[in-house]
C-alpha cells in the first residue's frame, strides 16, 4: 500500500515537471519574454523623445517625470524568516570553517 501511494506522489511530480517545463519552452519559443522586453525598451524610448522635446522647448526637465521605476516590495513573514535563517547558518559555518582552519594552522605550524 505505501508503495503505491509513493508511486503516485512520483508520478503526478514527473507530470508537474514537464508541465512546467513544456509551459517554459514554449514561451521561450514563442518569444513571449522577448516580446516583453521590446515593449520596456519602445517605453524607454518614448520617454526619451518627450525628454528631448522638453528640453528643445526649454521646459522646466524633472527626470523623476521620464523615469518609471516600479520598485516592488516582495518580502513578507516567510521570506524574513528565511532570509533571518539564512543569515544565522552563513554566521556559524563561518565560524565553524575559521575555527577548523585555525586548528590546522596550529597542527601544521608545531
Amino acid at each position: 500500500m505505501n508503495h503505491k501511494k509513493l508511486n503516485k506522489i512520483f508520478k503526478y511530480c514527473i507530470l508537474i515537471s514537464f508541465v512546467t517545463f513544456f509551459a517554459l519552452y514554449l514561451s521561450q519559443s514563442t518569444g513571449y519574454f522577448e516580446y516583453r522586453n521590446s515593449k520596456k525598451v519602445a517605453l524607454t524610448n518614448d520617454q526619451i523623445q518627450k525628454f528631448e522635446q522638453d528640453v528643445k522647448e526649454g521646459k522646466n526637465v524633472d527626470i523623476e517625470k521620464y523615469i518609471d521605476i516600479n520598485n516592488k516590495n516582495y518580502q513578507n513573514t516567510i521570506s524574513k524568516a528565511g532570509l533571518s535563517i539564512s543569515n544565522a547558518t552563513e554566521k556559524v559555518i563561518q565560524k565553524l570553517i575559521g575555527g577548523s582552519f585555525k586548528v590546522l594552522g596550529d597542527l601544521v605550524g608545531e
